[in-house]
């Protein structure tokens, strides 16, 4: 059935409003319409006159209004909904009478859904253009397909040709590619662009490289025919030094906006105390989801504990005075492995396996013992226990749990605590220790075999990316692997690679 032309008018006469004191449309107001395309059918019976029935389109609206409740809205909606628009409709249905409707009640169902008025305006305006003309009444949006302004393209492929250095910040980037901060935050969002923040690695020589690769090899439990996988570690135990310092130079807090923001001084932040401590750790051993062994030998500081020789606003005269070890010497580090590490491992060590080789890992620093060295073997002997030394590859530290996130991870727990002094820092420091979760512990255990895993694959190289496992889900659903698989290839490919490197 043909529609027949709507009557136009003229757009130099101003628009009045007509005797229901409803204005059609302005013209400098910008048409809001919904992106769905779908209408509803209102084909109604037609009296006896062959025109549309209103009194029986205004009773099947108050029946829709009263059984289904409007979606109200706090603020004005840009656009309408194709369920907002047709309870707009039908609520306009509800209160006409005989196709009129009241001086305010445009301005009532523009209030109740938190339209435009003039929204609300046109919606009616074209259902009773519709209705004039015998056809289906359907208010959906005009609005097809993707509307409003369209994206420039842009070749983000320019990106390679512009050096590092000249794209550190979201502003270098936007200024050379030509577009604004925003849109690469966008891109940013999207996955189009990504952050990466480089750190500086250790250095490492062809040799160096080979040494890797033949450590990692041999890192591989060969009891296993036909499945290699990495050892379970149970059997060693890491040791380090690291500085801890009182303070961070910057921290972060989360403040009121009326509140006081901190101030903190310091004579010279590029000398803020500290001290050094040697951890010693192991992999924690659970059993029926608890934890029996957490792996956490002791963490001792390097300092000595003196009397005051004069007495000062700080200290009466004969207190003891904590102070660090100025000079960490061969001689140190034995005495501490004798007399405090030795004994700390035999006092906390699971029973089941006293009988078994114990391997101390530690780095290449000149301070560290040698592997023979005759006290510590005569020491490492008593009670019946074997505790040997072995020395990790040169510049790897990414092969020690302690390096790898251990450190980190009890320093930042010991920067919450209330350490005013230098005599508060060595129990932060201990407390820290203890407090680590040994189930995250046990968790850097599988990263490290990750870690060994991916150096074969760049044939004892540095450059890698240790991939995501989700840990933390495979050990609440206890299916975290005490022991990461080596693909057999890549084992023969390493082993294979070794006597030609020899």
């Amino acid at each position: 059935m043909a529609v027949p032309a709507v009557a136009g008018f003229d757009l130099n006469v101003c628009l009045e409003e007509d005797e229901d004191g409803n204005v059609p449309f302005h013209l400098n107001e910008p048409i809001l319409e919904d992106h769905n395309v779908n209408g509803f059918d209102l084909n109604m019976p037609l009296d006896e006159f062959g025109v549309v029935d209103l009194d029986f389109l205004q009773n099947h609206a108050e029946h829709d209004v009263q059984n289904q409740a409007p979606v109200e809205g706090q603020h004005r909606r840009k656009d309408m909904t194709e369920e907002v628009t047709k309870q707009v409709y039908q609520a306009l249905l509800k209160d006409n009478k005989n196709g009129k409707l009241g001086k305010k009640d445009t301005r009532r169902v523009a209030d109740q859904f938190g339209v435009h008025i003039r929204s609300v305006q046109r919606l009616w305006k074209r259902g009773k253009i519709q209705l004039t003309h015998n056809i289906p009444v359907v208010v959906a949006s005009h609005k097809k397909g993707r509307s409003g302004h369209k994206a420039i393209p842009l070749d983000l492929e320019q990106l390679r040709n512009i050096p590092l250095k000249q794209r550190m910040t979201i502003e270098d980037v936007s200024s050379k590619l030509g577009i604004s901060k925003s849109r690469v935050q966008r891109y940013l969002k999207k996955g189009l662009l990504r952050r990466h923040s480089s750190s500086i690695k250790p250095y490492l020589t062809d040799a160096n490289k080979k040494t890797r690769l033949k450590w990692c090899v041999d890192m591989i439990d060969r009891s296993l025919v036909g499945d290699p996988r990495f050892k379970d570690f149970f059997d060693y135990v890491f040791i380090d030094e690291k500085w801890f310092y009182l303070s961070q130079k910057s921290e972060k807090y989360y403040l009121l906006p009326e509140e006081d923001e901190p101030h903190r001084t310091c004579k010279n932040k590029n000398y803020i105390p500290r001290f050094m401590f040697l951890c010693v750790c192991a992999r924690p051993r659970f059993r029926n989801g608890e934890c029996v062994f957490d792996g956490k030998i002791g963490c001792f500081p390097l300092v000595t504990y003196e009397h005051a020789v004069r007495s000062s606003q700080n200290r009466l005269r004969g207190e003891l005075v904590i102070k660090p070890i100025t000079s960490i010497t061969r001689d140190v580090i034995r005495d501490f492995m004798v007399n405090k590490v030795l004994p700390a491992i035999r006092a906390k060590w699971p029973r089941e396996d006293v009988n078994k080789s114990i391997f101390i890992q530690q780095d290449n620093a000149p301070s560290h013992l040698k592997l023979d060295d005759p006290d510590f073997c005569e020491a490492a002997r008593e009670e019946g226990f074997d505790i040997r030394l072995v020395c990790q590859p040169p510049n790897s530290p990414d092969f020690n749990t302690l390096d790898l996130g251990f450190f980190r991870a009890i320093q930042a727990i010991q920067y919450k605590k209330e350490a005013k002094t230098i005599k508060d820092l060595v129990p932060a420091v201990e407390q820290a220790f203890l407090e680590y979760s040994p189930w995250k512990a046990n968790r850097m255990f599988v990263t490290l075999q990750t870690v060994l895993k991916e150096a074969m694959k760049v044939k004892g190289g540095n450059k890698i990316k240790i991939p995501h496992m989700q840990k933390e889900k495979l050990e609440r659903e206890d299916r975290l692997p005490l022991q990461i698989s080596c693909e057999a290839s890549l084992l023969a490919e390493c082993i294979a690679s070794l006597p030609a490197a020899n």
